[in-house]
């Protein structure tokens, strides 16, 4: 097709399915990149570029060879940083400078910048060296938190209780880190549940926001990684109100454009509210598609139309259609998969069930995101049914193994 866009797209994990798919619906040349020819994503895209997308400038090289009219990463984090450099680099149309998407990629660098600039924001550094982190242990209120600055999925993560156990928890975030650097924070105990959700800005004014309530299993092989996520959020409204104009103020600061963000908030026990972690990328786990479904805004499409300079049109605050829930399906212990059981009285409440996997399949124990095997999404009439399902979740749906 002559003057037909190309765009091209960091990862290949099936989260990239839904972009191909908005992409080719506009007439847009998909080629997908990374080091592992497999992934899923390369089956779908018009071509496959074989380059490990942490290495920026061998991205760059094939972005020029390739011709590309835009770059994204999307719910592939190691990929953000490199795609803001090759647009910069390029000229192609970005979701803000290099500098300010590494400041967003950097736990140590963000919650410094967020302490700088008058954020709320708990005590927190980031480090190179066991030794320096050790020395400083005593500036942290505890417990604390300590993982990999820039690893996606809670791999790495664990809570420390006891500063004996410190080293053994910085060598595990570390084993986790592309960067070798780790950070360790005071651990926030939050009020109601955590939010992980989709935004979107055009020209850097938030034009749509949402909080969602995440929702974790403590049987898990990892209790961080999330299990489930539902709209609306617990976030009282006047936090939620809070939390949109900081947000704002953190795009303004750091001078964003077009993007759609994954941004994780929380409302904690000591009255204050936080931005735990803001990136210009759509969230892993199907977060956009859920709001797709909960909203009807497509900030999918918007993300694809931003990367390659077309308008970006239809993004606008709406109201929730009901009360969402997304199921991530795993199981708490490893073996092998038989069947998935869901209760005959939630049947009508399932809006769509994606597996992926078949029986007979080898199933892990959820120590990280990459251990799902695939999403249930549900809608309800009230917030109480939602809540009696996702916190009973045991009695309506079960993972079996053979």
């Amino acid at each position: 097709m002559a003057n037909q866009k190309r765009l091209l797209l960091l990862g290949g994990s099936r989260y990239l399915l839904p972009v191909i798919e908005a992409a080719k619906k506009l007439g847009i040349y998909t080629i997908s990149c990374d080091y592992l020819p497999d992934n899923i994503a390369h089956q779908y895209s018009d071509e496959y570029c074989n380059v490990s997308i942490i290495d920026k400038d061998a991205v760059l090289q094939a972005a020029k060879e390739l011709n590309v009219d835009g770059i994204m990463s999307f719910a592939c984090d190691p990929g953000v940083a490199t795609a803001a450099y090759v647009a910069e680099k390029l000229g192609l149309p970005s979701c803000g400078s290099y500098e300010s998407v590494s400041i967003l990629q950097n736990k140590g660098r963000f919650r410094k910048f967020l302490a700088e600039n008058g954020f709320n924001v708990p005590t927190a550094k980031g480090y190179h060296s066991i030794e320096d982190a050790l020395a400083e242990k005593d500036i942290f209120h505890w417990p604390v938190i300590v993982k990999p600055t820039d690893s996606a999925g809670s791999k790495g993560v664990t809570r420390v209780d006891d500063p004996a156990k410190l080293e053994e928890s910085i060598r595990y975030a570390l084993s986790f880190s592309h960067s070798d650097e780790f950070i360790i924070e005071d651990f926030l105990e939050k009020k109601g549940h955590s939010s992980d959700t989709d935004s979107f800005s055009v020209d850097g004014e938030l034009k749509f926001v949402s909080f969602s309530a995440q929702r974790f299993d403590d049987r898990a092989g990892n209790p961080y990684t999330p299990s489930a996520y539902s709209w609306p959020a617990t976030i009282a409204d006047e936090n939620q109100r809070e939390l949109a104009s900081e947000i704002q103020r953190l795009l303004k600061l750091l001078d964003m454009k077009t993007s759609i963000y994954n941004i994780e908030t929380r409302e904690c026990t000591d009255g204050k509210n936080y931005i735990m972690e803001l990136s210009p990328r759509g969230g892993g786990n199907r977060l956009a598609e859920m709001l797709r479904y909960a909203t009807g805004v497509d900030l999918i499409e918007g993300a694809v139309r931003a990367a390659v300079g077309m308008p970006v049109i239809d993004i606008e605050q709406k109201p929730y259609n009901g009360c969402w829930a997304e199921i991530i399906l795993h199981s708490s212990k490893a073996g092998t998969f038989d069947s998935l059981w869901i209760a005959d009285e939630i049947k009508a409440n399932v809006v769509e069930e994606d597996l992926w996997i078949r029986s007979g399949d080898a199933v892990g124990d959820f120590s990280g995101a990459n251990e799902a095997i695939g999403t249930l999404v549900l809608q309800f009439d009230s917030q109480q049914r939602l809540v009696e399902v996702l916190e009973n979740q045991e009695k309506f749906v079960k993972v079996l193994l053979g």
